[in-house]
């Protein structure tokens, strides 16, 4: 499939990356916010709302390492694989949000966005794995070199 849009697989990571940190920091906030209150109502302790959205805050962190590490890989067959397990979280989490919190438009928006991101990036790099089989590797042109000269 030729896209005339070429993105690169770094920027779905940066893209993932910031809207994995904008989730975490929404619901380290709303969770600070949620102990603040329980804490002022029944004078301490933790409520489950609380540790769900700081559980939700940490999961996020997790990602952000992750997406960050995937970011070293330079194998692009490992590289559409990830991709095609951030496209398949990111619409998922889409679905999700319009059939549960049609409200929250924003973020409707931007997990939209960064699906679409991601998809146009498998499809190039599909594009580049693709064009990556039709050309021989430095050792490969060496060895055929080496063998063309024996004869």
């Amino acid at each position: 499939m030729n896209l005339k849009i070429k993105i690169k697989p770094k920027v779905a990571y940066l893209v993932s990356i910031f809207m994995a940190l904008l989730v975490m920091f929404l619901f380290f906030y709303k969770a600070t916010i949620a102990y603040v209150i329980h804490k002022e109502l029944y004078g301490g302790g933790l409520d489950v709302l609380v540790l769900l959205r700081v559980s939700i805050a940490a999961i996020m962190l997790l990602l952000v390492i992750l997406f960050i590490q995937f970011m070293k890989i330079s194998d692009l067959k490992s590289q559409n694989t990830i991709l095609k397990g951030m496209f398949i979280g990111w619409t998922s989490t889409f679905i999700v949000l319009i059939v549960t919190k049609l409200s929250s438009i924003y973020f409707i928006l931007l997990t939209g966005i960064s699906s679409l991101i991601v998809l146009i990036t498998l499809f190039s790099l599909i594009d580049q794995i693709k064009e990556e089989k039709n050309t021989l590797t430095d050792k490969e042109i060496y060895l055929l070199q080496k063998l063309a000269k024996k004869k």
